[in-house]
């Protein structure tokens, strides 16, 4: 088995190999080879064996009596909730929104001032750049 010091498992997790992990870690439970070829598409068991195997090497996943089983939980940008992952960003831009609507509603003075136009324009692009790191992290796919 490989050392894991440092952040050679996360360097190793992209690609197809990262798709593998992500598939395991959602499942949440054993798989082999067959069932992560057939859910992945890739082309035959022994391409998913490789990067299963792959994976053990690395101390990411281990092996069992019915298939491989994640080991080790990598994280760096999202939170398992569940079987699903989610961007830890999402979670700043929920809580954005809600300022910026606790603003509008209940701190909504009589008369518009510099403060309150700041304190909406600062949660605004609050929002923005939650929102913009949210779906960036979702579309990449990282972890």
């Amino acid at each position: 088995m490989k050392d894991l010091s440092g952040d050679e498992p996360e360097r190793a997790l992209k690609g197809t190999a990262l798709d593998v992990y992500r598939f395991l870690l959602k499942k949440n439970e054993p798989a082999g080879a067959r069932e992560v070829q057939r859910a992945l598409g890739l082309s035959s068991p022994s391409v998913a064996d490789y990067h299963l195997t792959k994976l053990e090497e690395l101390g990411i996943l281990k092996r069992e009596t019915n298939g491989f089983s994640v080991n080790k939980v990598l994280l760096e940008q999202s939170i398992r909730v569940s079987r699903f992952l989610v961007p830890r960003y999402f979670f700043y831009a929920v809580f954005a929104v809600a300022v910026f609507l606790i603003e509008l509603t209940l701190f909504r003075p009589t008369l518009i001032d510099r403060q309150y136009v700041f304190s909406l324009a600062a949660t605004a692009v609050f929002i923005a750049f939650s929102s913009y790191e949210t779906a960036k992290t979702w579309r990449r796919g990282s972890l």
